[in-house]
């Protein structure tokens, strides 16, 4: 062991193995935990404290079922392997133990200190399941215990586990099998033995065959969209409008604009701060009472979706669909994903076998998927003045992804890849697990949603309070006014858009609109620029170019297309 740094322990395992709550019951942090690959692609890091007063360095790989350098999340793994860790645990499913015993045959053949944790315990022995820790521990020469991460059951005994494989209690396998598949499934009987009673087998095989069949499954996957969408938007507009607004706009901004009318006297200061597009005011108002309430709503309902297992029955269901855009069942993931955020869903596309299918990917997510911040502002902009204009935008925005994806798959060079997926078992989602999920992304948007729209809004007002905004509304009149039909004032969402791309809606709430210019800078806001976050990861995913192509593309269609509805569209508005 390295007697200068912590030693490292590197937990390896393949998706939807509940590798990161065990993770997260070790070292007390809230990394993401997902039922479907691509959460961890990023790796996370903690410290977990043991006996004697060790502390080590606990290190989430992203899932993966090979070292085969496939794709992304396993390059990323092979490379954390490189790094030479003192100890490699690795996860196994009890539920369907063979991927994760052939990873482990895998690292173990490389030569690595190897210790094994069965997870998921308390689930296989409700399905009539019983585990066999010590049994595959004799047969593989390794250290193996049983715990439950969802339930913290074994988590002492995985800590124990740990001392002792770093104390040098258990040595490497000198001489380690070849990692097979019939290894792996003889392994598999030996570790987990299943009663031939299994009450559950059968139900579940029946719904799996009703899930991912085109009879009953796309009515079924139509049923679940639609009461997903109603739960998104009642739960959000029942939080704000009970909790929020009276808490933050009629309770937290009036006390926070006295308080500062006192202490600022008044001039180009005090309107920046608490003016029109005040600092203090719509800099706190817009990201907690017009965004938060829908992250959250959204987040809760994307964890239920995950946790019960749906999410790759889905990404089966509609491989097919897929196929035509030129993708495999598996990009459906980071498309969902880009409803919540576009940075995770671009990332996300390490887990896609081919560069081909992570750049179309990408480009769908952002030509024409909003995230939820962009749609609750769309829900706050458009939802009290007509609900179908609100479903006309989100058919506009389904109808260009589809568009995207076509032509995207068309343009980019390259081959695509079969549906590699396996799929785990429907289970009731936790709700610890689903609450710590929720949390924590709600956390997430916090920290990295709330800064930038108060820091676009501050921008905003200096710029709207010292005239500026009308030298830059001058120059982009012949746009704003001419071809999109919209006020003059309407220039600053667009030049708030680059900072968050909910900015480009949020700032039409407070104009005297028409319905048919709201549907007009809906549209506009739909197809407008990603975020300034959003192109540093393109560019650092891709290529600089490839993210300043992106911006000029959707730029450029954002306004041409924001104009040309509203011309087809007058008549129906009149």
């Amino acid at each position: 062991m390295n007697s200068i740094a912590p030693p490292r322990v590197l937990m390896v395992g393949p998706p939807n193995v509940g590798k990161s709550v065990l993770f997260n019951r070790l070292t007390g942090l809230t990394a993401g935990v997902s039922n479907y690959p691509g959460t961890t692609v990023e790796f996370s890091e903690g410290a977990l404290h043991l006996r004697d007063g060790l502390t080590v360095t606990m290190v989430d790989a992203p899932g993966t079922y090979s070292l085969d350098t496939g794709n992304e999340a396993e390059r990323v793994t092979t490379r954390l392997l490189e790094d030479e860790p003192d100890l490699v645990l690795s996860v196994v499913d009890a539920l369907r133990p063979e991927s994760g015993l052939h990873l482990a045959l895998e690292v173990m053949r490389r030569g690595y200190r190897v210790a094994l944790v069965i997870n998921r315990v308390d689930l296989a022995e409700a399905g009539g399941k019983i585990v066999h820790q010590q049994a595959l521990a004799g047969v593989m020469s390794v250290p193996v215990v049983a715990a439950s991460g969802a339930k913290g059951r074994g988590i002492d005994l995985v800590r124990n586990l740990i001392a002792d494989a770093l104390d040098g209690n258990h040595e490497p396998v000198r001489e380690p099998a070849e990692p097979t598949w019939e290894l792996a499934e003889e392994l598999a009987a030996i570790a987990v033995e299943t009663r031939s009673n299994d009450p559950g087998s059968p139900s579940e095989r029946n719904w799996d065959e009703k899930l991912t069949s085109p009879w009953p499954g796309i009515p079924i996957a139509l049923g679940a969209v639609a009461l997903s969408l109603g739960l998104i938007v009642g739960l959000g507009m029942g939080l704000r409008q009970v909790v929020l607004l009276p808490l933050i706009r009629d309770g937290l901004i009036p006390i926070l604009a006295r308080g500062i009318e006192s202490l600022i006297p008044p001039g180009l200061l005090r309107a920046i701060v608490i003016g029109e597009y005040g600092l203090m005011t719509k800099g706190i108002e817009w990201p907690f009472t017009l965004v938060l309430p829908y992250v959250a709503s959204f987040y809760l309902v994307l964890s239920l979706l995950e946790d019960s297992g749906y999410f790759p029955r889905l990404a089966a269901l509609l491989d097919g669909v897929m196929y035509r855009l030129g993708l495999s069942g598996a990009g459906i993931m980071p498309l969902l994903l880009g409803y919540g955020c576009g940075i995770p869903a671009i990332m996300a596309t390490r887990t896609l076998e081919t560069r081909r299918e992570r750049l179309t990917v990408a480009g769908m997510v952002c030509f024409a998927v909003p995230c939820i911040a962009q749609t609750g502002a769309f829900i706050s902009l458009l939802a009290a003045t007509s609900y179908w204009i609100l479903l006309a935008v989100f058919s506009i925005s389904l109808f260009a992804l589809v568009i995207a994806g076509v032509l995207l798959s068309r343009i980019l060079p390259g081959e695509r890849s079969g549906l590699v997926m396996e799929i785990p078992d429907l289970l009731p989602p936790s709700p610890a697990v689903i609450g710590s999920k929720v949390w924590m992304r709600i956390k997430h948007y916090l920290g990295d949603g709330v800064l930038p729209v108060m820091l676009g809004v501050g921008f905003a007002s200096l710029v709207y309070e010292t005239g500026a905004v009308e030298l830059f509304g001058g120059v982009v009149e012949p746009v704003v006014t001419g071809w999109l039909n919209l006020p003059q004032e309407a220039a600053v969402p667009l030049l708030l858009g680059i900072f968050r791309r909910e900015l480009t809606v949020l700032p039409l709430l407070d104009m005297d609109l028409t319905s048919l210019q709201l549907f007009t800078g809906a549209v506009v806001g739909l197809f407008y620029v990603p975020c300034i976050a959003m192109l540093s990861i393109l560019a650092r995913e891709f290529r600089p170019k490839i993210a300043l192509a992106i911006l000029l593309i959707t730029t450029s269609m954002a306004i041409f297309l924001g104009g040309l509805l509203t011309r087809l569209m007058s008549p129906l508005f009149s």
